[in-house]
C-alpha cells in the first residue's frame, strides 16, 4: 500500500454547534484564518472488533475518503485527558493509495465496520492551527484544532463560551441525537438519516 504522508502527533481540539455558517465564515479572515480546502464531501468508516474492543479502550481506527484522497487514522486516549476542557488524543495518520483495498485487509483480519458517518467539510487555517466547518446530517458543527491557548483565544473571539465546547466524537453525537429524535438510522449518513423513521 503506497503512502504519501504520515504523522504522529498530539491532537487537541473542540467542537461547537454553528447556528449561522455564513456569519461564522465571514469572521474568519479577520482572525487570520483563510480557506485551505473548499467544501468537500467526506465519507468515514470506523472499524472495530466484533466485541468493540477498540471503542472500549477509547481507540479509533478510521478510513476516510475526503474528495479523491484516502486517509487512515488511529487515535488513542491520553491518561487523564477525560477531565480536560479540550479533547486530547494521540493521532497517527497517513494517506494511502487505495482505501477500499485497505478496508478489505481490515475485514480479513477480523475487524468489521462499526459505524459510518458523512459530512461536507471546509478547512480554514492560519498555517499552524485549523478551523473546519462540518455540515453533517444532524446539524452544522465547527472544530478548532491547535494549542489549548489558541483554541480558547479563538473561541472567545468567535463568542463561543467554554460551556459550549463539545469534546464528544461524531459517533457519540449521532447516538445522542438518535436517542433524542427517535430516528431509526443506524449510521450518520445523509441517506440513512433522511430515510429514518421515528421509532
Amino acid at each position: 500500500m503506497a503512502t504519501e504522508t504520515s504523522t504522529t502527533r498530539l491532537e487537541v481540539e473542540i467542537k461547537f454547534r454553528v447556528a449561522d455558517a455564513a456569519q461564522l465564515c465571514a469572521r474568519l479572515s479577520a482572525l487570520g484564518l483563510h480557506l485551505r480546502t473548499s467544501r468537500t464531501f467526506e465519507h468515514n468508516r470506523l472499524f472495530d472488533t466484533p466485541e468493540r474492543a477498540l471503542r472500549a479502550s477509547g481507540q479509533t481506527l478510521r478510513i476516510r475518503q475526503y474528495g479523491d484522497k484516502w486517509i487512515v487514522t488511529h487515535k488513542a486516549p491520553l491518561s487523564g485527558a477525560a477531565n480536560m476542557p479540550h479533547k486530547q488524543r494521540m493521532e497517527t495518520e497517513t494517506t494511502v493509495a487505495d482505501g477500499e483495498a485497505l478496508a478489505k485487509i481490515f475485514l480479513s483480519l477480523g475487524y468489521e465496520v462499526a459505524f459510518v458517518y458523512e459530512k461536507w467539510r471546509a478547512e480554514y487555517s492560519d498555517g499552524i492551527s485549523h478551523l473546519v466547518l462540518d455540515e453533517t446530517p444532524i446539524g452544522i458543527f465547527a472544530e478548532l484544532e491547535g494549542s489549548s491557548e489558541w483554541i480558547d483565544a479563538t473561541a472567545a473571539q468567535l463568542g463561543i463560551e467554554p460551556e459550549r465546547y463539545i469534546t464528544a466524537n461524531y459517533a457519540r453525537l449521532f447516538f445522542d441525537w438518535k436517542q433524542a429524535s427517535k430516528n431509526s438510522a443506524a449510521n450518520m449518513t445523509f441517506a440513512e438519516v433522511a430515510a429514518g423513521t421515528v421509532l
